[in-house]
């Protein structure tokens, strides 16, 4: 990988890790188009620390405030006793289900379902889910029935998002795609859904930052050309995915999901296009 490579990855990843179009699907299908070796699951789960410090920028408030409460409900016996202890315990559990299903299925991960005839079938099965969750919430609307906000989020919200989050082990669905479209299910408001989103990606998303680190130390402590391009990458990926987090929330505040849901659908359908004229490998 050169360094223009790193570079521009780094920026692909920031612009699309917390918009619902599925940053791996685009880590993936760039360096097909363009001629490049496949990064691998390896390098999109590492430059994805990059997104990680971003959430933790952004959130800073939220997270200080989660923490805190988590530790002084510990420490005083009462655990729940507050509604920020209740998230931060909230998200540990939703945590769980992709922590599970990672393990099990790494290896098709890192193989098999990062074809891009599994990318783009995500893709476009998603869009057409997400197109049934914002027709459900329409439906609310019009009945004047009013979305949940963060303050509303229970155990349910959380283990049934947090199992949606899973889904997005399969490259194409994207993190942010399958937890939001949960969130609509659940008469979340959008911004609401995607402020949750945004927090229960943070331990899923940390810990397989350094697992990939650990298991590929001894490649990058022997090439340093290979730990620059991963630190410019990183780098940029959270520069742009601070801005993506901020773009996407105010965003959703005002309109739906439907300019993702049109993409989703005409990527997947390109994609498809191209393998069948020959353009690229699947």
């Amino acid at each position: 990988m050169s360094l223009t490579e790193a570079i521009i990855l780094g920026i692909v990843q920031g612009l699309t890790e917390f918009l619902p179009i599925s940053s791996t699907a685009h880590l993936r299908i760039l360096p097909a188009l363009a001629g490049w070796q496949d990064p691998g699951a390896a390098f999109t789960a590492i430059v994805q620390i990059g997104t990680l410090i971003a959430v933790l920028i952004y959130f800073f408030r939220d997270i200080i405030s989660i923490t805190g409460a988590v530790v002084r409900g510990i420490a005083s016996g009462r655990p729940l006793g507050t509604t920020d202890a209740k998230m931060g315990w909230m998200i540990a559990a939703g945590t769980i289900p992709i922590v599970i299903f990672g393990l099990l299925f790494k290896t098709q991960i890192e193989t098999s379902l990062r074809s891009l005839y599994w990318i783009s079938g995500a893709l476009i099965i998603l869009a057409l889910i997400l197109t049934l969750a914002e027709w459900l919430m329409k439906q609310r609307m019009k009945k004047g029935l009013p979305a949940k906000t963060m303050e509303h989020i229970g155990w349910k919200e959380a283990l049934l998002i947090g199992l949606a989050q899973s889904i997005a082990l399969i490259p194409g669905s994207s993190r942010s795609g399958v937890t939001i479209t949960a969130g609509l299910f659940l008469n979340l408001s959008r911004d609401t859904a995607a402020r949750f989103s945004f927090l229960l990606s943070l331990p899923a998303v940390f810990a397989s930052g350094m697992y990939q680190l650990y298991e590929t130390r001894e490649i990058l402590m022997n090439s340093s050309s290979a730990l620059l391009n991963l630190i410019v990458a990183t780098t940029f990926a959270g520069i742009v995915g601070y801005a993506s987090i901020a773009f996407l929330i105010s965003y959703l505040k005002k309109h739906s999901t439907g300019i993702f849901i049109i993409y989703r659908v005409a990527l997947g359908l390109t994609i498809l296009a191209l393998i069948s004229a020959g353009y690229v490998q699947a």
